[in-house]
């Protein structure tokens, strides 16, 4: 029988990842939406969209057929999908010998946690839990009310130095910096229209929503974002529907987000809105250990995840907000 250790077979090259394991992500594209997305972005954006070394992917097989996937973009974490705690440690001790600047990890939590105690046991690292999220799935769309005044509009070229400001201020919020250039983010999304504005009468942007593109049936909303000053007036959930309702009506089979558990407000109106839970993540870092490595940054199952955020402990942020996916917003 193949070991576990080397049931593990990992590579650089994205179409040889996509080869092996795109059959099994799409299989599953609800659990699976954090690497179906970042897989779409780097092949939309280059392998260099993440950060200047190069991507490192791993597919799990046996018997035959494919049993879990893991990516990681330095200098963010590493993202897995579920396998059992046996699987797990065989990653972390493969791992442990190509990949000792390791941050952290996002899987669901059980083996989110197995894979942490697995690196603390193997390279000496604190493994702290520092986030969690839930990801849910829109079931019946419904707008909450009163809806405000004002109506939905796709973000345009004009709009880009208002999206970049706002994507700037979204990671603050959430607690981090961004892990993108914001003119850069903002041209990726205005090329496809993945980002809405909710406006005012005057035609004034109060919030905004963005969605991935179409992958494997499925579309995952995010980032949600009002100004401090603005929130509490119906405006996030307002184009928060819009968004989810023009998913749908484009063909999506799936419309999906994220959000952080740490903060009951947006995850009280994302069900208001008729989001159900499918499944929580657990984000993990990692510091000290073999070379000292400290977190720098999240990778989040986040729609978009969250991805290019400041390691941080779970607090409530203020206002709605949804995880910038899975990495940074995809």
């Amino acid at each position: 029988m193949t070991s576990a250790a080397n049931a593990w077979q990992l590579t650089r090259d994205l179409d040889d990842f996509l080869g092996r394991a795109g059959d099994f992500l799409r299989a599953g594209p609800v659990r699976h939406t954090v690497p179906l997305t970042v897989t779409d972005a780097l092949r939309r954006r280059g392998m260099g969209g993440y950060g200047e070394e190069p991507p490192l992917f791993g597919v799990l097989e046996r018997g035959g057929a494919v049993r879990g996937t893991f990516f990681r973009t330095p200098p963010y974490r590493l993202n897995l999908t579920a396998v059992d705690e046996r699987d797990a440690d065989a990653l972390a001790a493969l791992l442990a010998d190509v990949d000792t600047a390791l941050p952290g990890a996002m899987a669901e939590p059980d083996t989110a946690g197995a894979f942490a105690e697995a690196w603390r046991r193997r390279t000496g690292a604190t493994a702290v839990q520092v986030r969690s999220e839930r990801l849910y799935r829109l079931v019946d769309l419904t707008t909450p009310g009163p809806v405000p005044a004002g109506r939905a509009r796709v973000a345009r070229g004009a709009d880009r130095d208002l999206l970049a400001r706002w994507y700037r201020d979204f990671a603050d919020v959430i607690g981090g910096t961004a892990h993108r250039d914001g003119a850069a983010w903002a041209d990726d999304r205005i090329s496809h229209g993945g980002v809405s504005f909710w406006e005012a009468p005057d035609g004034t942007p109060v919030a905004m929503a963005g969605a991935t593109p179409p992958v494997a049936g499925q579309v995952r909303v995010a980032p949600v974002y009002t100004p401090a000053a603005l929130r509490g007036r119906g405006y996030a959930g307002a184009v928060t529907a819009e968004v989810s309702r023009a998913a749908r009506a484009a063909g999506a089979q799936e419309v999906l987000l994220f959000a952080d558990l740490a903060n009951p407000t947006s995850n009280g109106l994302y069900q208001r809105i008729g989001y159900r839970p499918v499944a929580d993540f657990a984000a993990y870092d990692f510091t000290g250990g073999r070379d000292g490595t400290t977190a720098r940054t999240a990778h989040t199952a986040g729609g978009g995840a969250a991805h290019g955020t400041r390691p941080r402990r779970v607090t409530a942020t203020a206002g709605p907000s949804s995880s910038p996916g899975p990495c940074g917003g995809t």
